[in-house]
């Protein structure tokens, strides 16, 4: 984004703004790495992802295939994967897109599925039979082309602005990763499945996040763009939308030391889930993640949803316009231990500020340092948890047990708008 329309935006929050700092050239991206004290990725042995790769081991890929070739090969040794132009997931074998109608099992199709598990005749029970089964075939069909693993010591970099995994699922399962310079566009599922269950009106649940970090550790996701790509008008079936997305980046399975950083996340609901179930299986003494400068902007929930974690969330610009698609930024789920700090919300002055954080069965809330401009105000300091607690019952407490160790730089709160909508994102 030029200066003069960031500049702009800025001026809309109420904020001066300083000139964008010059940028570094002629270094080379995928020997980018993760900087000593830069969140919790740092720990440890830190992040450095594929900067030692040989030069047999650097591919540059603008397909599927070539993609999926590239994060197979040599399991283990470092590699760099450089992404140019747009990598479209759903593709046959020769890379030509093809339909959500390619993966359907022969025994599948939405009509009959819509008449056969309708609640009306139904009921409030799980869908079941040979039906649904085909229905689990669709989708496997579609997961075997759309979702690819990322391996151990992986660096993959955008080149350019806009380098896009569109309709692709990036599965990171190992160790030392960096993504960076990437738009993550409609990972999108073909055969939602209904849940009655779900919710006292029942629900449609999708299956596929842009990006899954599954027991992954030592994970940086820096400088990345996720959205739906505008793929988000469906229709409604048995009262409900059609819900073709599940999240943007859900962090689950025991991952462990994670720094996401200028990133923009922006025109989704379910954002970010940071553990993925209460029963502590895997959970416990990990899911360690940092969050700083990246933009939640028009997300309805999950900026993020936090379980057993400790979360370091700072700043991080919050920007919500629509208060009927918003339900929460901040959610306190079992045994969580969020650390929020100079993080800036702007939002609509009708939307309560005791909104913004969410009990999901947590405790704690550590939260310091906010600032919020609602509506036409000024920026001006919120208490967050005294918010939430005057509004909501059971009280959270203060004391999360812990203090961040990792961090390269903290910024004021006031400075975070400037910085977020200057250097996150692509191409920055």
């Amino acid at each position: 984004m030029r200066w003069k329309a960031w500049a702009g935006t800025v001026a809309l929050l109420g904020v001066t703004l300083a000139a964008p700092p010059a940028q570094a050239h002629g270094r080379d991206p995928g020997r980018v790495v993760l900087g000593a004290h830069d969140g919790w990725a740092a720990a440890t042995t830190g992040t450095t992802g594929g900067a030692a790769a040989t030069r047999d081991n650097i591919r540059t890929v603008t397909k599927r295939s070539e993609l999926a070739a590239a994060l197979a090969a040599n399991p283990g040794a470092p590699k760099i994967v450089y992404v140019r132009g747009t990598v479209e997931g759903n593709v046959d074998a020769a890379d030509r897109p093809v339909s959500c109608e390619s993966f359907a099992d022969p025994a599948y199709s939405l009509p009959a599925y819509l008449a056969a598990y309708d609640p009306a005749t139904w009921g409030r029970v799980p869908p079941s039979g040979p039906l649904e089964e085909a229905r689990e075939r669709s989708q496997a069909n579609q997961a075997g082309q759309v979702v690819l693993d990322v391996g151990p010591n992986t660096t993959i970099v955008g080149l350019g602005r806009d380098a896009t995994l569109h309709g692709l699922t990036l599965r990171v399962t190992g160790d030392n990763v960096i993504l960076r310079n990437l738009h993550f566009s409609d990972a999108h599922d073909c055969f939602p499945q209904w849940d009655p269950l779900d919710t006292a009106d029942g629900n449609w649940n999708s299956e596929y996040d842009n990006l899954d970090l599954v027991g992954a550790t030592h994970v940086w996701v820096d400088h990345n763009e996720f959205s739906d790509g505008g793929n988000d008008q469906q229709p409604t079936y048995f009262g409900r939308k059609y819900e073709v997305h599940d999240g943007l980046f859900d962090i689950v399975n025991g991952s462990d030391l994670v720094t996401a950083s200028y990133n923009r996340l922006h025109d989704h609901d379910k954002t970010m889930l940071i553990g993925n179930t209460d029963k502590p299986t895997h959970d416990v003494g990990k899911l360690r993640v940092t969050l700083h400068h990246n933009l939640f902007s028009e997300i309805g929930q999950r900026a993020p949803r936090v379980r057993y974690g400790q979360v370091h969330v700072y700043d991080n610009l919050y920007v919500v316009k629509d208060p009927a698609a918003y339900t929460y930024s901040l959610g306190v789920g079992v045994e969580s231990r969020i650390y929020a700090e100079n993080n800036f919300f702007r939002i609509p002055a009708a939307l309560p500020l005791g909104q913004l954080v969410h009990y999901w069965k947590g405790t704690v809330l550590h939260a310091t340092g906010t600032l919020v401009s609602q509506g036409n105000q000024w920026p001006r300091p919120v208490d967050l948890l005294a918010e939430y607690n005057a509004a909501n019952d059971p009280d959270l407490g203060a004391d999360v047990g812990w203090t961040p160790a990792f961090v390269e730089r903290l910024d004021p709160a006031w400075a975070v708008p400037a910085l977020v909508l200057a250097g996150a994102g692509t191409g920055r």
